[in-house]
């Protein structure tokens, strides 16, 4: 406890934290003591309650841990708050797990918003349709007269009406764009879903949120995560896309006004139609990105799809419903070899890069980026890290550490449900899915892991998160759980974290990759007092029980952003 004691005397604390365990993010397990803040910083870390004496005056507001556990902020790596808090207000589908559920929420939203337009929103769950696609004559039986566009969970798919397509010109002559799919019946008539790139097709046609809109969804997001105790977050998506603003000026006016409290890093959105002759864009909106507490210093390229529309690139090619090669290996949204270009160039001018990068020819591309961008520019502190990881191949999982490249995981996708295994691990076969989110052989391997959500796509609560982490399958509170009544068996497990490593990454790792390390991440004297309560100590209890710990209060800088009502 030396390293954790006292480090300022003197001086009386404004909060003390006690009564419970702390989680410094320093060490593999958590600690008894006692935490003082001061100022909106630590004070001191100490171990008994004679050092704590002295730091408690009449002004002091004690906190008693009550036995939960106090630990530093969570930090989400790679989120979507913007897009997520518009789809919040308005229609959304997320708390739904069913056909019947989606219809009924889509026919009283319409009901409810007689005046509106288009009905957007967005949510749905591909496991819910046959082979994942849900169609037009779903939507008509209940919103026949106004379009309706509502993306899928992950964001890579849109389902429509009739009402939309007709409105947009979209019908059985309309040629699939280079990143997308327009999935069709026999005759060529779209069905109702757009994948990928193809839903430009209708969704940049839809009305954007007014920014007054895109401005209450930030706020509505930013209160949701600090109610999880998440104080920080990559915003993975800066830019303009279907319904939704220019996030960016978003941003930046609530950084300006100090409505924005989170310290956020913004990933600056890579235009694939475009090649390097943007980075002098990138350049200019870094230079006008960095206000308050928001600093657009990132750039994100998305590199493929996912997995369960066949859009993720893999080394191999998909299987088809027998089992058998198909000629589909899936899509490189970006060229690799304009990828190299683009990020030897981005890398020189300092930007950290932020890559979607799914399927294991996806992993590599990306790799073989990095390790030219080192011998291009040399070592650099610019902290690249690549996002989602459900496959990567045996021999590039030692590559991460060695390029200084941090693996982004989504633990929460790491487990069986019905998305996985009914349209993903048939499709890919038992040895090849197998290697799916290989989070324990990566840190075997020396990778630095950093961890996030991709919320909207899932849940962005940290504490289910590092649950499958440990686990390897979803808490049964979980929402995708909740459906899903099948026997719960581990997804994998040899690929399971350990909780201190879990901890960690939703942590100091991803405040490493936020460049927010030397200010948080860890419960150290001197740092930002960037902290989270929770109402039970995790390390304490069955591993069985990890997801089930609850977020009681949420502080940045000492003070309270969120307490949870008793």
């Amino acid at each position: 406890m030396a390293k954790h004691e006292q480090q300022a005397t003197g001086q009386q604390a404004d909060t003390v934290f006690r009564g419970g365990k702390v989680f410094t993010a320093t060490t593999d397990a958590p600690v008894e003591a006692a935490v003082a803040v001061r100022e909106g910083r630590i004070l001191a870390v100490v171990a008994d309650d004679s050092a704590l004496r002295d730091l408690v005056g009449p002004a002091t507001d004690v906190i008693d841990l009550d036995g939960g556990l106090l630990a530093p902020g969570f930090q989400d790596a790679h989120v979507h708050p913007a897009v997520a808090g518009v789809q919040m207000l308005r229609c959304d589908l997320s708390a739904q797990r069913s056909l019947d559920g989606y219809l009924a929420t889509v026919a009283a939203y319409a009901a409810d918003h007689p005046d509106a337009a288009w009905i957007q929103g967005g949510g749905w769950s591909m496991d819910v349709f046959p082979d994942g696609i849900p169609t037009r004559a779903m939507l008509d039986s209940v919103v026949p007269d106004r379009p309706v566009l509502l993306t899928n969970r992950d964001g890579h798919g849109a389902w429509v009406n009739s009402r939309a397509l007709r409105l947009t010109g979209v019908d059985r002559n309309t040629p699939d764009p280079v990143d997308g799919r327009i999935e069709r019946e026999p005759d060529g008539t779209p069905i109702g879903t757009l994948q990928e790139g193809a839903m430009h097709l209708v969704g940049d046609l839809v009305p954007v949120a007014t920014p007054e809109e895109a401005r209450a969804g930030l706020l509505v997001a930013q209160q949701h995560l600090f109610s999880l105790g998440v104080t920080a977050w990559q915003d993975a998506m800066i830019g303009a896309f279907p319904g939704n603003p220019d996030n960016f000026s978003v941003y930046v006016d609530a950084a300006r006004d100090g409505s924005l409290e989170a310290r956020v890093v913004g990933a600056l959105w890579w235009d694939r139609e475009r090649g390097t002759e943007q980075i002098s864009d990138l350049l200019e909106r870094r230079l006008h990105g960095r206000v308050g507490r928001f600093n657009a210093t990132s750039v994100k390229i998305m590199q493929d799809g996912i997995a369960e529309n066949f859009t993720a690139s893999m080394l191999e090619p998909y299987l088809d419903g027998c089992g058998c090669a198909t000629a589909n290996s899936g899509l490189s949204f970006v060229d690799p070899a304009v990828l190299r270009e683009a990020v030897a160039q981005l890398d020189a001018l300092g930007f950290q890069l932020h890559f979607h990068s799914l399927g294991d020819r996806a992993v590599r591309e990306v790799l073989d980026a990095l390790v030219l961008a080192r011998a291009a520019n040399g070592g650099n502190d610019n902290r690249h890290h690549l996002a989602h990881l459900q496959l990567v191949h045996p021999d590039d999982l030692k590559r991460f550490a060695e390029v200084g490249a941090a693996a982004n995981i989504q633990a929460l996708w790491a487990a069986h449900e019905p998305q996985m295994d009914d349209l993903t691990i048939p499709f890919l076969g038992d040895e090849r899915a197998a290697l799916q989110y290989p989070f324990g052989d990566l840190a075997r391997a020396g990778a630095r892991l950093v961890a996030g959500s991709d919320w909207s796509v899932s849940s962005p609560n940290p504490l289910w998160g590092i649950h499958v982490a440990v686990n390897r399958a979803v808490p049964v509170d979980a929402p995708n759980a909740a459906a899903d009544r099948r026997p719960r068996r581990p997804f994998y497990p040899e690929q399971a974290l350990t909780l201190a490593q879990a901890f960690t990454a939703y942590t100091a790792g991803s405040a490493w990759a936020n460049h927010l390390d030397q200010e948080t991440g860890t419960v150290e004297p001197g740092k930002c007092a960037d902290l989270v309560v929770l109402d039970r100590d995790p390390f304490a209890g069955p591993a069985e029980e990890i997801g089930a710990a609850k977020v009681r209060m949420t502080f940045i800088d000492g003070r309270p952003v969120h307490v949870a009502d008793n």
